[in-house]
């Protein structure tokens, strides 16, 4: 790096070059410099080396945190197709008991990679957080998309060995609409493998069934791409109703069609958005329409819940 120095009222100009051993070094100008220096006032000194210095530093500082990262070895133990092109992953992490206990609320995640690949990709862990610690096992949803990291996990096979780094994110606060009898009304909203975190939420228990009126609203493009069907039962059991939303439903369909806001907008009903509160993941213009819908209803974006 080079710095060049003008100064004022005159057509005299200094250029400084750091020694060649030292690329990324502030160093001390030659001793011939020293009298031109002492004519710059504190103004003039200002070229950006506090923006430089800093860029610098938080490079720096994401590559030390990249090299650092504790990277865990552990097997696939299933390996199954979920829906159209969703595969339900579960991974053991029984001889890493650190890493199981980690996973504390629904919605956190974490960094996977599979073998001979350096770049990882991020999951939500869709199990709840007790089931790592009670039986030593991640679970994911993943959705297979040509030519990913995702496609290359879901042709893995029970035994394989990927690696995962610790697990990150804060996930859902729901201590936000705590207590149940002060937020009786709880909107929760998915599309596609973004209902893997809902997952974890809801089967990890947040006081659904103290609360009058907490409604899933999910979205796939139809039946086929919808998993978790078979959760929908223990789902409702728990005091979730599931309001499946198809946006290309087949013709014998009688449910929602179209997108979840739509639906939501559509069976909306009067609601006191002071005691109200929603948790969302999914696709971003999904995530962004129904934030402003329930805010320009009165919801505080404080009790609007996403992990990420």
């Amino acid at each position: 790096m080079s710095i060049s120095i003008s100064f004022p009222n005159s057509s005299l100009s200094l250029s400084l070059s750091p020694p060649s051993s030292l690329p990324h070094a502030l160093f001390p100008p030659p001793p011939s410099s020293m009298s031109l220096l002492r004519r710059l006032t504190p103004g003039n000194l200002r070229f950006n080396l506090r923006q430089r210095s800093g860029r610098f530093a938080t490079a720096a500082a994401a590559a030390v945190r990249q090299d650092t990262a504790a990277w865990t070895q552990a097997p696939l133990a299933q390996v199954e197709p979920a829906a159209e092109s969703l595969f339900h992953i579960s991974i053991d992490v029984s001889d890493a008991p650190d890493l199981a206990v980690s996973h504390t609320r629904a919605g956190q995640y974490l960094q996977l990679r599979v073998p001979d690949v350096e770049k990882p990709t991020f999951l939500a862990i869709a199990s709840p957080p007790l089931l790592a610690s009670a039986e030593g096992v991640f679970e994911f949803l993943v959705k297979s998309v040509e030519g990913s990291i995702a496609e290359l996990l879901c042709g893995l096979k029970k035994g394989d060995v990927v690696q995962l780094s610790q697990v990150m994110g804060k996930g859902f606060d729901v201590d936000q609409i705590a207590p149940p009898q002060d937020y009786p009304t709880v909107f929760i909203f998915a599309t596609g493998s973004g209902i893997s975190p809902i997952r974890s939420l809801i089967e990890s228990g947040f006081g659904a069934s103290k609360r009058s009126d907490v409604r899933l609203y999910y979205g796939a493009r139809n039946l086929k791409r919808m998993a978790y069907q078979d959760r929908f039962g223990e789902w409702e059991s728990s005091g979730v109703k599931v309001v499946p939303v198809l946006s290309q439903p087949e013709n014998d369909w009688t449910g929602e069609s179209g997108y979840v806001q739509a639906a939501f907008t559509k069976a909306k009903k009067a609601f006191d958005p002071r005691s109200s509160g929603a948790i969302l993941c999914g696709q971003k213009q999904m995530t962004e329409e129904v934030t402003s819908i329930l805010v320009a209803d009165g919801v505080s974006s404080e009790k609007i819940l996403k992990n990420f």
